[in-house]
């Protein structure tokens, strides 16, 4: 297994910085006042001096997070296979085209192996431009081959330094977010300090470089900075053209770069239908939106061959209900509370029995199942029926889909992020609340304005949508601790937004009795900045010590596997094993593989736990026929998960493909009462007492303390 031990030595547009309100800042004709001439040059100063603060905080973390990657592998020092193998699961199959492409004797040549490829899955032909989002792999190889940089920068270096720049994006977008929401570019800074000091809950791109998030969420979070300034008003209709535009090369690009970005852009919808229905948005601009959303998918779909996931997506089906339903419902926003909130439940309903409807017209007509796993997950995870199915137990028993761990929020708090964020969110939902009461009750008759300008809460769109925002994403990271990453990076934003909003502390003092204006400017700054400085004080000593702590990559089982097949074994030999194992030998060997991680198409589901009955109870003569029906021609057994330890009875790999097969599991604990033991012991432990049974159709080439080769007899 792989390790990291100590290393040895030896080896060779922003406004003004206090953003007015709405209604201060604009004459009685709706018309905005010039600047003054200072005022306009203080703008600037601002602008400027914000803007080289959040370039040079991106560049900074980006340095941070390559100098840790490079300190935890000693990635210069080690060799190429082991370079290789630092790219885990999933991560080594995406760099394996990006590998494939920059080695391939020209481009044309390279992208016909990706579109028709047939190493991927042995016996099959698949086209990996249509199935898996690795543009980004493709762009980039076409990218180091056109570039005069060959000679001085090695291909794995221009690809993880590719992902750390991006990083720097990432940063930026999120500084600038904070920064337009509060008005102040002290948010943003604070926003990035809490992005950097609580970087393991915010990113894994250190560790897990080619994954498809780490591509994506910059521009996702970019798309949302867009989205914000967006939702501005007075916006100028140059500005405004340029800024959907903005939002449409993000949502794009996030699509193009990420399979679950049907899901991510699902959420952002619904946060858009919320704050609609509660006429908190523009709905001119939430039109443009979900138009945007679903042309920029269809873009990716055409892109990748019409790929079938895409057009069957809930996001499509749900955005043309919406837009039906409010051709349907012209009136929805008029009327008084009672009348609007039988309007609205009436136009849930509607868009909710659209969604189903549409959705599954094109499921039918497209004969769609390939993301039926995902609803027997989401079935199961949320009590709807326990499942025998093993796609689906196979995500509820890894604890990257399991509920997030309470010690994250004790890390946020160490930093003081999650109290901030806390306090932020409990107010800006009571004011959001209030405005949504205020907005059904068609409370807008003019002898209340004079009474609302003085009393009433508000809640500008750019705030209402963050709020949303974050709490749809936070209930998601709750319920799955993968997808935390989308929300803790967020919470930098609103919790540094809110400790520099004025709106904010307005809003609180007023409550308190103790508001008036210097008051408000004064904790604006200076809670921000003690804040800033406990952070500084508190965590740079520790940022220190992680950056001088020097490791080194060590997996020698792994290193001695990928060598031998690569000298012992032909180019075109078939292996089987572990999904997660044999992405590594994808890339390393080039060899073809049976399966891999990439689990988003039915018939490599139910390939894999064929597959995978190396791992249950079955006779040698089934295991050797179910394996060599995929064209088989060497088995890779693994110590870890024959004996696995790492899960507790019931998800153990063995466990889940007992109760598949109705098997009773092993050791001891309840079984169900239909489950009956097997005629059969368990085929990885069996095989190796080299019984005649399993001698006649397996021999064994390779062996180490960590796996275990086996040459398939070819029967006639």
């Amino acid at each position: 297994m792989t390790t990291i031990r100590q290393r040895r030595v030896g080896k060779g547009t922003e406004a003004a910085e206090d953003q007015p309100s709405e209604e201060t800042n604009v004459k009685p004709d709706g018309k905005i006042p010039p600047d003054p001439p200072g005022g306009k040059l203080w703008n600037i100063l601002l602008v400027t001096v914000g803007g080289i603060v959040a370039i040079s905080l991106g560049l900074l973390t980006s340095v941070y997070v390559a100098t840790l990657h490079e300190n935890d592998l000693w990635f210069s020092n080690i060799k190429e296979v082991e370079r290789e193998i630092s790219f885990r699961t999933e991560c080594g199959l995406y760099y394996s085209y990006y590998k494939q492409m920059i080695q391939a004797a020209s481009i044309q040549q390279g992208l016909h192996g990706l579109v028709y490829d047939n190493k991927t899955e042995s016996v099959r032909t698949i086209n990996i431009l249509e199935r898996m989002n690795v543009y980004q792999e493709v762009f980039l190889s076409i990218l180091y081959r056109i570039l005069p940089i060959q000679q001085y920068l090695e291909p794995v270096y221009f690809y993880i330094y590719t992902l750390f720049g991006l990083q720097a994006v990432y940063v930026i977008a999120l500084y600038i977010t904070s920064w337009l929401l509060s008005g102040t570019w002290l948010s943003g800074l604070l926003a990035a300090c809490w992005y950097i000091t609580n970087r393991v809950d915010t990113t894994r791109v250190e560790f897990t470089i080619p994954l498809r998030e780490n591509w994506a969420l910059p521009f996702f979070a970019v798309q949302i900075a867009a989205i914000t300034y967006l939702l501005r008003t007075h916006l100028q209709p140059a500005q405004q053209r340029l800024t959907l535009m903005a939002v449409f090369i993000a949502t794009f690009l996030f699509s193009l770069t990420w399979q679950f970005n049907q899901f991510m852009m699902l959420i952002q919808a619904l946060a858009l239908f919320i704050l609609d229905c509660l006429d908190m948005l523009p709905a001119a601009k939430v039109t443009w939106l979900y138009i945007i959303q679903i042309s920029g998918l269809l873009l990716v779909c055409v892109l990748q061959f019409f790929n079938s996931m895409i057009l069957g997506s809930l996001l499509i089906s749900f955005n043309v209900s919406v837009l039906i339903a409010r051709t349907i419902q012209k009136n929805l926003k008029k009327g008084g509370l009672l009348n609007r909130l039988g309007k609205l439940i009436l136009h849930v309903l509607l868009v909710l029995c659209l969604t189903i409807l549409i959705n599954k017209f094109i499921k039918k007509i497209l004969n769609l199942e390939s993301d039926e796993h995902i609803f027997k997950f989401l079935k199961a995870k949320f009590g709807f029926g326990a499942t025998r199915d093993f796609d689906a137990n196979l995500y509820l028993c890894e604890e990257a889909f399991g509920l997030l761990p309470l010690n994250t929020f004790s890390r946020l708090s160490s930093t003081l992020l999650f109290y901030v964020y806390g306090f932020v969110l409990f107010l800006l939902t009571v004011a959001a609340v209030i405005v949504a009461f205020r907005n059904l009750s068609g409370s807008n008759q003019a002898q209340l304005k004079g009474k609302m300008e003085e009393y009433t809460v508000t809640l500008r769109p750019d705030a209402a949508y963050s709020l949303v925002h974050t709490v749809l994403f936070g209930c998601l990271a709750l319920s799955t601790m993968r997808m935390k990453y989308l929300w803790t990076s967020h919470m930098c934003v609103f919790a540094s937004f809110g400790l520099c909003s004025a709106e904010v502390w307005k809003l609180l003092l007023k409550c308190l009795h103790l508001y008036t204006p210097q008051r408000t400017q004064v904790i604006k700054y200076s809670i921000p900045i003690i804040t800033l400085l406990y952070i500084s004080f508190k965590f740079w000593p520790g940022i220190m010590d992680e950056l001088s702590e020097l490791r080194e990559f060590y997996d020698p089982d792994t290193v001695e596997l990928m060598n031998w097949i690569k000298s012992n074994t032909p180019s075109t030999a078939v292996f089987a094993g572990s999904m997660q194992l044999l992405a590594g030998v994808k890339l390393c060997t080039g060899r073809t593989l049976t399966n891999h991680p990439h689990y988003e198409d039915k018939n490599l589901r139910e390939r894999t736990k064929q597959i995978y009955q190396i791992y249950a109870k079955r006779s040698p003569g089934d295991v050797h026929g179910i394996l060599r029906s995929f064209g088989t021609d060497y088995v890779i057994l693994e110590d870890s998960i024959c004996y696995e330890r790492r899960h507790s009875r019931g998800c153990r790999l063995r466990d889940l493909l007992d109760v598949a097969n109705g098997h009773i599991m092993d050791g001891l604990g309840e079984n169900e009462p239909d489950l009956k033991p097997s005629v059969y012991p368990r085929f990885c432990e069996e095989i190796k007492k080299n019984l005649p049974s399993y001698t006649t159709h397996f021999t064994r080439v390779f062996q180490n303390k960590t796996f275990h080769v086996y040459k398939l007899a070819k029967h006639k």
